[in-house]
């Protein structure tokens, strides 16, 4: 390909990535600008400088502070959140602490992620739960279609739905305040994976109200590797445990909330990446002027702009309506033949598939390419402050040649 590589926005100056890569895969591990490694790293130092004093005197309070600025940010209290390292070690820790019984049922969809699947699935078989799949369909026309397609499946015996806020492999925006409150009045629990969702679009935990609720902050909100948090509604609250317990377990700290005496030291461990989360939260607005609206909304425009492009270029259409997308967007990509997809999936690969892998080598970009819920072949857009409307031309124009390139395999 001799097009030049596009550069990328001046605000890229913030984050550490390669230069020389095309980074449109911010929704995958995000990326964490360079002020908040620091400010992690000065958690680290102080740590490192006398750890003893560290842990047994400062650790509660550093945490209690970064709790308090995300608290605000997601209008919850800070009572009801605690850090954990990632969303998927939440569910497993919300799993733990469901009794469930041979007969219950437990709603997925098939666009969850497949870590929280496998989870799922590892319950259900220890207790003799089942689970129950909701087709959700790609491409869809409304989030109506999403809301009936869970809806349906519920019957007396479901227990739990696990729902995701965003949708990892399609990245659409779920309707989970409609569905939280149909599921509420049934007297089932909603167990929210928003891995995605803060930063991506507006969250409102006093609002939304669900059972049970995580998130990664490493994604969107642009804190380190490693953090994210867990909403437990407060009548969920009895009796709830971390899947490890240590010195603090059954020995609650005077004056302070038993919850977050066992979740916020559950052994040696690096917590920095939990106390920048607040650092976080509060840097990323300060890079553009209307602060968090107006990166949501910056994000979601360049993300539909990127859509638009490669809808264009490569002849196809969106799969979703405008008003189930963030700053993520999903399109299936011009399919072969079958007797040529056979041929092309059986090629070695890092990635879920090849052509991710020739859109690496070859051009420098770095953008998943995957299926959804075993469907045609797809790939997902990410778009962040560091990216711009020439990076997506360029994808264009990679993929019309790597294309070209596979149909001569046939």
């Amino acid at each position: 390909m001799s097009a030049t590589i596009p550069s990328p926005s001046p605000l890229a100056r913030h984050w550490a990535l390669d230069p020389e890569i095309i980074y449109l895969n911010h929704g995958s591990f995000g990326a964490c600008p360079r002020e908040v490694l620091a400010a992690q790293q000065r958690y680290r130092d102080r740590m490192e400088g006398e750890a003893i004093r560290f842990f047994v005197q400062e650790l509660d309070g550093l945490m209690d502070a970064s709790r308090a600025r995300l608290a605000a940010f997601l209008n919850a209290d800070v009572e009801d959140l605690v850090f954990i390292p990632n969303a998927t070690t939440a569910v497993a820790t919300v799993l733990a602490n469901i009794q469930l019984r041979p007969g219950d049922e437990i709603i997925a969809n098939t666009h969850e992620y497949p870590a929280c699947m496998n989870n799922l699935r590892r319950a259900a078989a220890r207790s003799g739960a089942q689970i129950v799949n909701a087709a959700i369909p790609f491409p869809i026309r409304s989030s109506r279609e999403a809301f009936d397609a869970i809806m349906s499946r519920v019957t007396t015996k479901t227990r739990l739905v696990l729902l995701s806020h965003v949708t990892s492999p399609s990245g659409l925006i779920l309707p989970v305040q409609e569905l939280v409150e149909a599921l509420s009045a049934k007297g089932i629990d909603t167990l929210v994976d928003g891995a995605h969702a803060p930063g991506f679009c507006e969250v409102d935990l006093k609002k939304l109200s669900p059972a049970y609720y995580t998130a990664n902050c490493h994604k969107w909100i642009c804190s380190p590797k490693g953090s994210a948090f867990l909403f437990i509604r407060r009548d969920r609250q009895q009796n709830f445990r971390p899947l490890v317990l240590s010195n603090f377990a059954e020995k609650p700290k005077p004056g302070r909330p038993f919850l977050h005496t066992e979740f916020d030291y559950i052994g040696t461990d690096d917590y920095s990446a939990c106390l920048a989360i607040g650092d976080a939260v509060e840097f990323m607005p300060t890079l553009v002027e209307g602060g968090w609206p107006a990166i949501r909304k910056h994000n979601r425009e360049l993300v539909l702009k990127g859509r638009d492009i490669l809808c264009r270029g490569l002849a196809i259409e969106p799969p979703a309506p405008d008003s189930m997308i963030g700053c993520l967007t999903t399109l299936i990509l011009p399919q072969h033949t079958p007797e040529l997809r056979e041929k092309l999936a059986k090629r070695p690969s890092k990635h879920h598939d090849a052509l991710q892998d020739a859109i690496i080598d070859r051009h420098r970009i770095q953008v998943p390419i995957w299926s959804v819920a075993g469907g045609p072949r797809t790939i997902r857009l990410s778009a962040q402050l560091y990216n711009t409307v020439g990076q997506y031309e360029y994808l264009a124009g990679a993929l019309r040649e790597e294309l070209a390139r596979e149909q001569k395999l046939g």
